[in-house]
């Protein structure tokens, strides 16, 4: 049995949510009305998951995550509107160790509540099997409780000179469930003079898709953009597949591009990181690209970057031990089509090493 505590201000949304999943046998589901009570529950009941929104009285959901991250760590996946607003408070609750999120429907709850039923369902249940990092916080975990407070400062980023635009190669990177964060580690440890640009296929709506690139942008001495338009790829940058639609590799003249695609339903996942990967092999030799396949559900990624490998070309998968889930990468690794299986924080010095 998956112990869930669903937190929302309001009754309406808690009915709802607590109605989808009574459809499921294996839940036991409990309400909490602001952070405050979640903390006083999860502090008794001990829930395996807790779904939380982020607008609340009295305690909001960033408040409320960052306590029960350092002070009852267990997964939580965010219920999040799909303003501006929304995306970047969800992003924040990403870094501070939520799991991951569903966005609530446009309008009314009670309209949508069938879009959002089985992708609540699903990531809930890939929450309950994710692992939480012993390391997530925990310099923040030990002072808690030895009663001292920390601040932690956010990470510099310096810029430096770009490389010349040669183009010589191509990574492409695919992640879901656990990418924001995962995009973070690896995008800052590479730096300016990285030579080969790099595209990613990341799961998530078009409304989060950009203040991804920009939060990483910023944080990062590669330049990160969302691809929004036919963009030529250039070493140094890392392109940012737009949400709700598909991200694939073009030529024009001489050189490569990343385009927005409408999505193509043969692909059950967007951007599809699977359709990414294939429209690279239509351009580029396959010895001059590496696919990097992170932690994320399903199987997106392992069978197109399992070809690369097949054809000459190199692949990381994130190893087990640091993937929130080990879904894509498992798959690469279980389809016989990684090089390299690597721990998240040591993919950027592989990739060093591969690309010169």
């Amino acid at each position: 049995m998956i112990k869930i505590l669903v937190v929302d201000d309001s009754a309406l949304v808690r009915k709802l949510i607590g109605q989808v999943f009574a459809t499921q046998a294996d839940f036991d589901v409990q309400f909490a009305r602001n952070g405050r009570e979640a903390l006083d529950a999860i502090g008794v009941a001990r829930p395996d998951v807790v779904t939380l929104d982020v607008n609340m009285p009295e305690m909001d959901g960033l408040a409320c995550l960052d306590r029960i991250m350092i002070e009852h760590p267990c997964p939580v996946v965010m219920v999040s509107t799909t303003t501006a607003a929304g995306a970047n408070a969800t992003l924040e609750a990403l870094r501070l160790g939520a799991i991951d999120f569903v966005a609530k429907p446009a309008g009314a709850v009670s309209l949508g509540i069938d879009t959002l039923a089985q992708p609540l369902i699903d990531k809930v249940r890939a929450a309950a099997g994710a692992k939480l990092k012993s390391s997530l916080r925990l310099r923040e975990r030990i002072r808690h409780r030895i009663g001292e407070s920390v601040k932690v400062l956010p990470r510099a980023s310096t810029r430096q000179p770009k490389p010349v635009a040669t183009n010589p190669g191509l990574v492409l990177i695919g992640t879901s469930t656990g990418g924001p964060p995962a995009l973070e580690t690896l995008l800052t440890a590479l730096p300016a003079s990285f030579p080969w640009p790099i595209v990613v296929a990341q799961h998530m709506p078009a409304t989060f898709t950009g203040p991804l690139a920009r939060r990483l942008d910023g944080i990062s001495r590669i330049t990160v953009r969302e691809v929004v338009e036919p963009v030529a790829l250039e070493p140094g940058h890392a392109y940012i597949g737009r949400g709700e639609a598909d991200v694939i590799v073009s030529r024009r003249g001489r050189g490569l591009f990343a385009m927005a695609a409408p999505v193509d339903k043969a692909y059950p996942w967007h951007p599809s990181t699977d359709r990414l990967v294939r429209s690279a092999l239509n351009h580029v030799a396959p010895n001059l690209l590496v696919g990097v396949l992170m932690t994320g559900m399903g199987n997106d990624g392992a069978e197109a970057m399992a070809l690369v490998h097949s054809q000459g070309g190199r692949t990381i998968a994130e190893a087990e031990a640091t993937a929130v889930v080990w879904g894509m990468p498992g798959e690469l690794v279980k389809a016989g089509g990684a090089d390299f299986v690597v721990p998240l924080p040591k993919i950027a010095a592989q990739l060093k090493r591969l690309v010169g």
